[in-house]
């Protein structure tokens, strides 16, 4: 059993939301289920992984500035801020923490929503306790 999980984090790195998906699920899925729930900021820090057309539109049309990198396979290459996309070792620190707490690395719960819930008990206690 494999899962992914998606996270918007702060600029100190610490998780707002989080959204647990299948592993071999797109991370459209997720990018589209935390769509709804991004908070007012200025600008998206994220990896390849979230490089789509639609995503960066309906990013604008919050008046959220993308900082996404292309694929590798696109055609028309993306412009963003390299000195910004640095910033984003913050949100793998973060997800580095989790995986800490020994019960969300070895993911010893089957059902997505305990599981979900470790990581969220996991993330109270190391950011926000």
């Amino acid at each position: 059993m494999n899962t992914k999980l998606h996270a918007i984090c702060d600029s100190q790195g610490r998780p707002l939301n989080l959204f647990v998906t299948a592993g071999q699920v797109s991370d459209y899925i997720g990018a589209r289920a935390l769509l709804s729930s991004m908070p007012n900021v200025d600008w998206l820090l994220g990896d390849r992984g979230y490089d789509a057309d639609w995503f960066r539109e309906a990013l604008k049309d919050k008046g959220i500035r993308a900082c996404i990198p292309g694929r590798k396979q696109r055609k028309k290459n993306v412009k963003y801020d390299k000195r910004r996309y640095k910033r984003r070792n913050r949100i793998e620190i973060m997800f580095g923490r989790l995986k800490d707490w020994r019960r969300v690395a070895t993911r010893y719960d089957r059902c997505p929503k305990v599981f979900l819930s470790a990581i969220a008990l996991a993330a109270i206690v190391i950011y926000w306790l």
